[in-house]
């Protein structure tokens, strides 16, 4: 995708060759930076800060991390040391773990000399392969959106959406976003609602920064906003992201995905997921036993904003002494779901229809 004209991934090797470079997510909308990460600790705690977010972005990042931990030292034990550090520090996406994993496997019998090369390669073969995916998931969701702006001739098409799961949450396309963008280069008539995502404002600050800069007709919204939309017959269909899907088709995703889910049902609105297959965690049958990553009080109690100045500042909302509680995740129970869009193709929220896309995982 592009800014101002320029094509980006999210994070590409650094000229050095031996570092590489990410856009700073947590000074969007209002500065476009880049931050150079040169050690498996700087790739931790851009995971953790959310300099880099997104569950496909958080894996490819991760294994760069990796790599950078061979860099210094290609032991069994420093592998394994870099492994269990980076996978605390994001515990609800499942990416993550897969990321982890798949670099580990690759290193574990290769030649300590070689591990670096190979972590190096590993890892952006996870980002090329990223990419394709999340086009593979646009082209199965543009039919969906094909089907559905043909029931609607001579108006927009109204897509609501939660959280960020365009471009900015992968190494390019997106997921939930992926569709959109293909759909509107196609010249499908569509505009999106773009629901703000309280406390850390993902949807306000990077979905809509996204779709501004590639032309799709879009408004935000506040985040409660969405249940009487879906009521006046304002949306068409809703599409998400997720941090993880488990076995039998429930989904975490940011929170307040589950009331959006809840709404879409009661409208008779058809409620999508997108999701790589990287995604499923096959190990777990029941989305109550994901890990629901509670964080800092302060993205409830504080936010950013660009002054009338100019400047940046971060200020309290709160009232004086109160405390807060911040879980980053809800679950959305799999019937709720009207279907999953991944690399494969769309399938039904079930275990079955999970495993007729991947029988062999």
């Amino acid at each position: 995708m592009k800014i101002q004209g320029t094509p980006y991934r999210t994070i590409w090797p650094a000229e050095d060759g031996k570092s590489i470079e990410v856009i700073d997510q947590t000074m969007l909308p209002h500065v476009f930076a880049t931050s150079r990460l040169s050690t498996m600790e700087q790739t931790a705690d851009a995971i953790r800060t959310m300099v880099v977010r997104g569950a496909p972005l958080i894996g490819a990042t991760a294994a760069y991390g990796i790599a950078l931990a061979m860099r210094e030292d290609a032991s069994d034990q420093a592998l394994d040391a870099a492994h269990d550090y980076l996978l605390e520090t994001r515990p609800t996406a499942v990416n993550l773990r897969w990321a982890l994993a798949r670099m580990r496997d690759r290193l574990r019998n290769r030649p300590r000399g070689d591990r670096f090369e190979a972590a190096w390669a590993e890892a952006a073969a996870i980002c090329d392969e990223d990419v394709e995916t999340c086009r593979r998931i646009g082209t199965h969701g543009l039919e969906i959106f094909r089907a559905a702006a043909a029931k609607n001739p001579g108006r927009p098409l109204n897509i609501l959406t939660h959280c960020n799961a365009g471009w900015l949450a992968c190494v390019d396309w997106g997921t939930a976003l992926a569709p959109i963008y293909m759909a509107h280069d196609e010249g499908i008539d569509l505009h999106v609602w773009v629901d703000e995502t309280r406390p850390r404002n993902q949807g306000a600050s990077l979905t809509a920064y996204e779709l501004g800069g590639h032309g799709v007709p879009h408004a935000i919204i506040a985040d409660n906003a969405g249940g009487l939309f879906m009521r006046q017959g304002k949306v068409d269909l809703c599409i998400v992201g997720t941090d993880r899907v488990t076995a039998n088709g429930d989904v975490a995703n940011k929170i307040g995905t589950y009331l959006k889910a809840l709404a879409a049902k009661d409208n008779d609105i058809p409620f999508y997921v997108a999701l790589p297959s990287s995604t499923i965690d096959w190990t777990l049958n029941n989305g109550d036993d994901i890990p629901i990553e509670e964080r800092s009080a302060t993205e409830v109690t504080h936010m950013s904003g660009r002054l009338a100045d100019g400047g940046i500042a971060t200020v309290q909302i709160s009232a004086p002494g109160s405390p807060a509680a911040n879980p980053g995740f809800d679950v959305t129970p799999s019937r709720l779901v009207t279907g999953f869009i991944t690399e494969r193709g769309v399938c039904p929220a079930t275990n079955a229809g999970l495993r007729g896309l991947f029988p062999s995982t």
